[in-house]
């Protein structure tokens, strides 16, 4: 069970689930999608809406190639099983490289559509153009955003794949692959679940766990959950 296949898989597993739920240590070490692509992702306080267009297509990318770097990787942990020459790989071995060609080709197919006409296919510029005023557009709405984002009086709380930000007009909640979006005079609110902690990992108290429910007046408008820590009645 020590063969270098083996240990190759493991630790290959070990770094995609974290590469994908990125936990603290691996944003210490800036192993993240946003650190990576820093430069050309720019800055989410400067420009948040273009932020997370590009944020949310580029990880999808990355995270669609780790079934390839796998491959590419037991090419060299296994040799002898001669997975660089595709045509005398076992049948298993092809359709897995199939599958892993797959994923990009369909990934770059995706973001090709979103980014058309200056990223206005994107499922966040379709949700912002919900929201825009019948002469404008939906680039109007996001420089609405962007604005409000960069005041200092908004709430934020949460981790990277599951932040909440409330502004003076917004309710969003910003997760791996999308950034959800609701107008505040619009939303209606509605508790899902509500579960008791006897500690708190933060002050060893008490707390309960809150699921709420962000339905917008818009039914076109995607309902979103947001989940929230209270101090136990």
């Amino acid at each position: 069970m020590d063969s270098p296949e083996v240990t190759f898989t493991l630790a290959y597993l070990v770094f995609a689930v974290c590469f994908v739920f990125t936990p603290t240590e691996f944003h210490s070490a800036g192993l993240t999608v946003q650190n990576l692509l820093s430069g050309w992702l720019g800055s989410e306080d400067a420009a948040f809406v273009p932020y997370h267009l590009r944020r949310t297509a580029a990880t999808l990318l990355c995270h669609s190639l780790l079934p390839l770097g796998y491959y590419v990787g037991m090419c060299f942990a296994a040799s002898e099983k001669q997975l660089y020459y595709p045509s005398q790989t076992p049948e298993t071995w092809r359709a897995f490289l199939l599958l892993a060609l797959m994923l990009p080709t369909i990934t770059c197919t995706l973001i090709y559509y979103w980014s058309r006409d200056r990223w206005a296919r994107h499922p966040l510029a379709r949700t912002l153009a919900l929201y825009a005023l019948p002469r404008s557009g939906w680039r109007a709405v996001a420089s609405s955003v962007n604005t409000e984002f960069r005041r200092i009086d908004k709430f934020a709380t949460g981790v990277p794949g599951a932040r909440v930000i409330v502004t003076d007009t917004w309710v969003m909640k910003v997760t791996t692959y999308r950034v959800h979006v609701a107008q505040q005079q619009d939303v209606h609110l509605t508790l899902m679940e509500s579960q008791q902690h006897d500690l708190s990992p933060d002050s060893h108290l008490p707390v309960q766990l809150l699921t709420i429910r962000v339905a917008s007046a818009n039914p076109a408008v995607q309902a979103f959950d947001i989940r929230t820590w209270r101090p136990a009645s």
